[in-house]
């Protein structure tokens, strides 16, 4: 039951969007929605001219109520108008401008039409468009003719929820011409995308100082402990006596003991000697 609901709603948004469509051509006519409020229904219309909508004295708006509650049976409609702010980023807006100047200049002109559009599109800030113009351009035979600048995605759920979508159709004497528009909007945030911050910047020079500060007190204790041990070394030549000395001493006490000649003469020897 609740799917039938939402796709009754559904249908008569697509129905409702058409007709307004259909009677204000040529009003730039972006979104339509449809929702329920406790008096009874609320049509919620974007579009870049609202003036075209409303008219002279609001007849035009007048008209659209009460063919809506005939046609499509809602009981207490209420139109609202909400005027879209930027036109070149809005897809539908962007091609139902180039199927008017298609119907006004004619196939002849539509390179210098696709190349105005994307300059005009790229300066509102979007990050990516792609126009595809399929029919008889120029010539008899059907071919299709691609205007893209910028980055636009093609692939994934950021070219699936992200970036607009549009088709119309111009008619001409020559046969019917299709328009695609592609708009990548400037406030898409990509999974890619990435932010460098000031704050770790900060935190980066100071443990750079940090680093610094470590460096100089470590080359001042290495000077230190080279200074105290430059110290010791002549502190233990001083106190200790000269090895000269000590190996000249050694050698004299063993001559003294060894030798015959500093042998005091005792009772003994004298008797042999006799």
């Amino acid at each position: 039951m609740i799917e039938r609901q939402f796709i009754t709603q559904k249908t008569k948004e697509y129905y409702i969007k058409e007709y307004v469509e259909s009677i204000l051509h040529g009003a730039g006519i972006s979104e339509v929605h449809l929702k329920k409020i406790p008096l009874g229904e609320k049509i919620i219309v974007h579009a870049s001219r609202p003036s075209l909508i409303v008219g002279s004295k609001g007849s035009n708006i007048k008209q659209l109520t009460k063919v809506l509650k005939d046609k499509f049976k809602l009981e207490n409609p209420q139109i609202e108008i909400v005027e879209v702010k930027n036109v070149f980023l809005d897809a539908n807006v962007v091609a139902e401008k180039i199927a008017s100047s298609l119907e006004r200049f004619g196939s002849a002109r539509f390179k210098s039409i696709g190349y105005k559009v994307l300059t005009n599109v790229m300066g509102a800030g979007a990050i990516g468009v792609e126009l595809i113009l399929s029919g008889k351009i120029p010539s008899a035979r059907a071919r299709s003719w691609r205007f893209y600048q910028g980055y636009l995605k093609k692939c994934g759920d950021v070219a699936v929820s992200g970036v607009l979508k549009a088709k119309k159709t111009a008619q001409l004497k020559s046969g019917s011409i299709g328009i695609k528009v592609l708009i990548m909007p400037p406030d898409l945030i990509l999974p890619d995308h990435v932010e460098i911050l000031q704050e770790p910047i900060q935190v980066v020079e100071e443990i750079a100082t940090e680093k610094s500060n470590d460096q100089v007190e470590e080359k001042k204790e290495t000077v230190k402990t080279n200074k105290k041990r430059t110290v010791k070394k002549k502190t233990t030549k001083k106190t200790a006596g000269s090895p000269a000395e000590i190996e000249t001493e050694k050698p004299a006490e063993e001559l003294s003991e060894a030798s015959p000649e500093k042998v005091e003469p005792t009772e003994e020897n004298q008797e042999d000697k006799l």
